[in-house]
């Protein structure tokens, strides 16, 4: 079962290569539906509206695909996570700079909209490197608020990975007891198991858990 929860993402480096074909649309879809979220979360937590953050994600995106090509995996120069935050907290910024201009108010959010790529790769790539040189206009510290998000999203991730490989009855007693943190002794009494069932969930999915984090991590940063 592991190998199958090992096939849940690919590799950093395989993904990234794919991703430099903007044809491979399965490609694309996998590393939205990995990452939308923790963009999201990190402009929500930095101020943005629900609307600007949504915003936030689709440019990010897009963002990913007009620089992917140039982007060499070099984990000792830069790794996918600095720059993946390098790309978002730019995107930020520029939403930041959008509310200062006189009339932005007026500007009528997006709605939600599934990610979206560019039609060709013209213009001049986004330079990232500038942004350590604009001032911060919202104040935030966003790579503490990245560092944050990154933990829950390997967590989230881990545990959604984990849920695929074990019996719902046994998810549900670790819920309980190391999620919703009840007594073991309630654990038992309420689902009509014996305290032994409640530890031994505790130890095996605890595992597991730590199990798929160390992989993501592998995986994703």
């Amino acid at each position: 079962m592991a190998t199958g929860s090992n096939a849940f993402l690919p590799t950093r480096e395989s993904l990234l290569s794919r991703l430099k074909d903007w044809e491979d649309g399965d490609s694309w879809q996998k590393f939205f539906e990995t990452y939308w979220k923790l963009i999201y979360n990190t402009a929500r937590n930095a101020g943005l509206t629900d609307a600007e953050a949504q915003d936030i994600v689709q440019e990010t995106v897009i963002s990913v695909a007009k620089n992917i090509e140039g982007f060499k995996y070099d984990p000792t120069v830069c790794s996918f996570k600095s720059w993946m935050l390098r790309l978002t907290h730019w995107r930020i910024l520029n939403q930041y700079k959008k509310r200062q201009k006189p009339g932005d108010a007026a500007h009528p959010p997006s709605p939600r909209a599934p990610y979206f790529l560019p039609t060709s790769s013209g213009g001049n790539p986004d330079r990232t490197s500038t942004m350590e040189r604009i001032p911060d206009p919202a104040g935030f510290d966003l790579e503490t608020i990245w560092d944050e998000e990154w933990e829950d999203h390997l967590l989230t991730t881990a545990m959604e990975r984990v849920k695929r490989q074990v019996d719902p009855a046994q998810l549900q007693i670790f819920d309980l007891y190391c999620v919703e943190s009840w007594p073991a002794q309630k654990v038992a009494q309420t689902l009509g198991v014996h305290m032994g069932r409640v530890y031994l969930a505790k130890h095996r999915i605890g595992r597991m858990l730590k199990k798929e984090i160390r992989l993501l991590k592998n995986t994703l940063e």
